[in-house]
């Protein structure tokens, strides 16, 4: 059986076959160590009333006697000296009681047939229909020796409430059957659901909707498929558009280089204009390289684990560095610098958290005009570090704060500028950001500057 369902079948037939084993196992051992001995017992006493009681009345039509306790539920076999069988009620089902255990009775002592049967199970030490499953007395009678052998009648003892709980023991091992195969198909319902919705995924179908609707664990497991779904779904859409925004940032340098390319190829141009068309191609091809580092970086981002590899460092050291790399720009474009930093002993990947000072700056450069001022600092405190810089740049509507951190968006008045950046530096300082366990924060106003303030744990 492949099906989840057969195997639930299965598996239920087993457990209730199983479970009627043991039982029947159990209930017999208890009748071999307990109540055997006591039924023998019992009906020992009960043979033994019946001699007293013949005894006892000399006048006693013995036949008469032992047919009405035939009649009320018993087999009974009795013999005397002159080995005269009379059997009372309906027949054994084997007469194989041993001429020994007669002579014992005859000679004035009990017989334990219940007691001393061979033991096998339950079914045949108590229900086995026999003569030597029988216990056995002596009495006198008319100045003659006799020996009284009984055991219960089985058939007269199985009255109308006892067919009425094998009824009701059949009819609740059906019930319980069918019920279980009701809960199990309602079990398993709910996973092919999910079955036929992993199927979906694997086509690439995320938008799925799963009408499961349960508060155990299948209804949790259908709520995180549910979720997983929604999160691959937006991943999906988020690739597609990272792919067409790709294509287009690659597209328009490769465009511009070719067309320019074309252009250099044409003998009347002049010396001028072929510096020119160099130029620009040098440019857009810088700019194709800068967006390429920059892709790799993202994607290193995207998959390095939340362990990563961490070392201690001087980050005002660092920082320090960074400022110095771009100290022949603010020359250029005669930008004033202030510092407050503070010494800071810092645990982290360095190699991220440099292209988080690298991009900040970069981009304080990049929209400051000339003799604008940038303000970096950076403090300590107990748990935490801060980061601030600060420029006199053209600034940010607020409506595009939300937007900043999203891959290739570039806001109008960026786009218009002189400087066109790849739209990907602030995507790159979230996730260093964010790898480090910190946030960021931007304020900003249209043509006074911005303000990017960094908080990162320690450690």
């Amino acid at each position: 059986m492949k099906s989840l369902y057969g195997k639930f079948l299965l598996f239920t037939v087993i457990i209730m076959l199983s479970s009627f084993l043991v039982a029947f196992l159990v209930v017999n051992t208890f009748y071999h160590q307990q109540l055997r001995g006591q039924n023998d017992e019992k009906n020992m006493k009960i043979a033994e009333e019946m001699a007293h009681y013949i005894e006892s009345d000399p006048n006693i039509d013995i036949k008469e006697y032992l047919s009405t306790q035939a009649n009320v539920g018993y087999k009974i076999y009795m013999t005397n000296e002159t080995r005269e069988d009379t059997y009372f009620g309906d027949a054994f089902r084997e007469k194989n009681l041993t001429d020994e255990a007669i002579e014992q009775v005859l000679a004035n002592e009990r017989y334990h047939g219940m007691r001393d049967l061979p033991k096998e199970t339950f079914v045949t030490g108590f229900f086995s229909d026999e003569m030597a499953n029988t216990v056995g007395v002596p009495f006198t009678y008319n100045g003659q020796q006799h020996g009284l052998f009984i055991r219960p009648n089985i058939k007269l003892l199985f009255t109308e409430i006892h067919y009425l709980l094998g009824g009701l023991f059949i009819v609740m091992a059906l019930f319980s059957l069918v019920a279980m195969l009701f809960v199990a198909r309602k079990l398993i319902q709910p996973i092919t659901t999910l079955t036929t919705a992993t199927k979906k995924i694997g086509a690439e179908n995320f938008a799925l909707s799963l009408p499961i609707n349960r508060a155990d664990e299948i209804g949790q497991l259908a709520d995180s498929f549910q979720t997983m779904a929604n999160h691959l779904q937006e991943s999906d859409a988020t690739r597609k558009q990272f792919i067409n925004d790709v294509s287009h940032d690659f597209q328009t340098p490769l465009q511009n280089i070719k067309g320019y390319a074309a252009l250099l190829d044409d003998e009347t141009i002049t010396s001028k204009e072929h510096k020119k068309y160099t130029n620009i191609i040098e440019s857009e091809t810088e700019r194709l390289s800068a967006l390429t580092k920059q892709l790799l970086l993202l994607t290193s981002l995207d998959s390095l684990s939340t362990t990563m590899q961490q070392q201690t460092f001087s980050l005002d050291a660092q920082l320090k560095n960074v400022i110095q790399k771009y100290r022949w720009l603010m020359d250029e474009k005669n930008i004033s610098l202030s510092l407050e930093i503070d010494e800071v002993s810092f645990t982290g990947q360095e190699e991220y958290t440099e292209k988080i000072w690298e991009n900040l700056l970069s981009n304080a450069l990049k929209y400051t005009d000339e003799n604008g001022v940038i303000h970096v600092s950076l403090e300590k405190n107990v748990h935490e570090v801060i980061i601030i810089f600060s420029d006199t740049g053209i600034g940010i509507s607020e409506k595009h704060i939300p937007q900043l951190f999203d891959r290739f968006f570039r806001v109008d008045e960026a786009r218009h500028s002189k400087v066109e950046g790849t739209g990907l530096g602030l995507s790159i300082v979230e996730q260093a950001v964010d790898l480090h366990n910190g946030t960021i924060d931007i304020q900003s106003e249209l043509s006074k500057g911005t303000t990017f303030t960094i908080i990162l744990p320690k450690k």
